[in-house]
């Protein structure tokens, strides 16, 4: 049986017709572009049909059906989605108003006596968000442009857009990457970027999963599951943003979804969708970033960053290995900082250590870049370093952010590390 708890005219017919003026794309197709060694600018294409059957495609049908007057077809649709997730209430909420609108027109959202207007505001934006993606996603057509490169041995990247309350899971798989995943989420109360302590705003960045919090310890806000991630990470630490707790989690239970702003600066995901990737957010160092807005951009365009790149951190290699220290010092900003020491004793440091060498060689491997959102021209940069000379040897894992910074001569910009630190 059906559970009618309805919130009526919280969101009209006539807002909903006008918001799906425009054609309604295909369901979400999975999306490859080769991103390991063999880096190439082909794709391929294959429909998830598990994807056309989740709840947001039911609520979407729906909605086309109101779009073009087929009430009954868009009643039926809801009724379905409601018996599968009754704790639903954007479903029920729509759901109330198709009802209505069996007796009389709706004239406006919430236009009744006593409408809570907190959860009319919160419940709208909700229905917003999740529209706007349906109808501007580019699908197949474009690619985040905040995956550079990702190593054969990594598989999985969680990419959040916080202005548009959408998590993206993309598989590294084979030759190349796959959309796996496509979700509605909530992040903070007061939007992003975070910087301080309860100011219940979520970060932006490039971050990674730490652990699992035990689900017997969880209160029920947390729903399913929660997911840390390692908030603030090293550029937050050289900024001064302060903070912690940072976590991928479900909803109550009493719920199937959170509206838009409604964390204390987490990621808040419906426990179905939890569920399905809570294997993937348990394993350490899976990559989450967190943007606000992404650059949806062609496959060439990312290939050719990524040589343009490359071939700037391969000259840092090789100017290492020359033991040319202005040479060396050159990929490094005025501005770099390890944790420990600044640009001018790094510099003191370094010609005293590599005075007496006859050689150097710097081997790497596993090599992933990320561009950091929120910040111009940035690139985070994590990889295996085999380092050995005539003596000393060692091996790590070395993490750098550059910097595109101006530079005479160039219209471009010269990339130059402003961090580096090994993890």
């Amino acid at each position: 049986m059906i559970r009618r708890v309805f919130y009526p005219c919280l969101i009209s017919l006539v807002f909903i017709s006008a918001f799906l003026c425009s054609s309604i794309p295909e369901p979400v197709i999975a999306l490859t572009l080769t991103l390991d060694t063999q880096f190439d600018t082909d794709f391929s294409y294959r429909r998830h049909d598990d994807l056309s059957r989740t709840t947001e495609k039911i609520l979407m049908d729906s909605l086309v059906a109101i779009r073009d007057h087929r009430m009954d077809v868009a009643l039926h649709r809801m009724e379905t989605l409601i018996k599968a997730h009754p704790e639903f209430r954007l479903a029920q909420l729509i759901y109330g108003d198709l009802l209505l609108s069996k007796d009389r027109p709706i004239t406006g959202i919430g236009n009744y006596p006593g409408a809570p207007l907190d959860d009319v505001i919160g419940l709208r934006e909700e229905a917003r968000q999740r529209f706007k993606h349906h109808l501007s996603f580019p699908g197949s057509a474009a690619f985040p442009e905040y995956i550079v490169r990702l190593p054969g041995d990594l598989v999985w990247v969680v990419v959040v857009d916080i202005s548009k309350s959408r998590l993206y899971l993309y598989e590294n798989h084979g030759k190349g990457i796959y959309l796996r995943g496509d979700y509605y989420v909530s992040v903070g109360k007061n939007g992003s970027p975070k910087r301080f302590e309860g100011d219940k705003k979520t970060p932006i960045g490039v971050y990674a999963t730490t652990n699992s919090i035990p689900l017997e310890t969880l209160p029920d806000r947390y729903g399913v599951g929660a997911f840390p991630i390692n908030y603030p990470n090293e550029w937050d630490k050289q900024l001064g943003r302060t903070g912690d707790g940072i976590w991928i989690h479900g909803v109550p239970k009493d719920t199937y979804s959170r509206t838009p702003r409604a964390s204390d600066g987490c990621i808040a995901v419906a426990n179905t969708d939890l569920l399905s990737m809570k294997d993937i957010l348990a394993t350490p160092n899976t990559p989450v970033i967190l943007a606000k807005g992404i650059s949806w951009i062609e496959p060439e365009e990312v290939v050719a960053r990524r040589d343009r790149f490359e071939e700037r951190f391969n000259r840092w290699r090789r100017s290492w290995e020359s033991l040319n220290h202005r040479k060396y010092a050159e990929y490094y900003s005025h501005d770099f900082q390890n944790g420990v020491q600044d640009y001018t004793s790094w510099l003191r440091h370094k010609r005293r250590v590599n005075a007496g060498k006859r050689y150097i060689q710097v081997r790497v491997s596993n090599l992933s870049i990320f561009g950091y959102p929120g910040e111009r021209n940035m690139l985070v940069v994590t990889f295996d370093q085999d380092y050995r000379s005539d003596n000393f040897g060692s091996r790590s894992k070395k993490r750098q952010y550059w910097r595109q910074e101006k530079a005479p001569h160039t219209n471009d910009g010269v990339w130059r590390i402003v961090y580096e630190n090994v993890l």
